[in-house]
């Protein structure tokens, strides 16, 4: 049995749209913010109350940075299956300081966009990639195989399995 777990679950709207930065050694990352709220009824006043928390998401993993580049906008409603990681930066004043981020990293990590264009939701992981029959990319269904093989067209899944 694991000695510890480090897993968060959001459900929020995008603060802004996507920060996308490329490393000389080649590789990207996305950064975003994402509000998730809170609301309730005050018992002593009657009034309706509300508390956002903004949360720095930042995503290593490159498909999910292309799907994050070409679908993800300010506003977009998204869930979110991450790692929440602290680390220490020095300021341009040189005072060092911490931040805590919820971070996608390679094959660890979910999202899951709850509106989309056409109306349809889609579903990416640490699998995500793919092509529709035009050969445009589309989002597809998150997979935990971490393989190819969960990338077959619908014409090839005849099997009589409900899930």
């Amino acid at each position: 049995m694991a000695g510890s777990v480090n897993k968060v679950i959001l459900v929020g709207n995008v603060g802004k749209d996507p920060e996308i930065r490329s490393f000389q050694s080649g590789g990207r990352v996305a950064k975003f913010s994402l509000a998730t709220s809170e609301n309730w009824k005050d018992k002593a006043t009657g009034e309706r109350k509300e508390k956002t928390e903004w949360h720095n998401i930042v995503i290593y993993n490159d498909r999910l940075i292309e799907v994050v580049e070409r679908y993800i906008k300010k506003g977009a409603k998204l869930y979110l299956e991450a790692q929440l990681e602290t680390r220490k930066y020095t300021d341009q004043a040189g005072t060092e300081k911490y931040t805590t981020e919820v971070v996608l990293r390679q094959f660890r990590g979910e999202l899951q966009m709850l509106d989309s264009r056409g109306g349809g939701g889609g579903q990416m992981s640490e699998d995500s990639g793919g092509q529709d029959e035009s050969g445009g990319a589309v989002p597809p269904m998150a997979s935990r195989s971490g393989g190819s093989a969960a990338r077959a067209k619908k014409s090839d899944m005849d099997d009589d399995i409900p899930f």
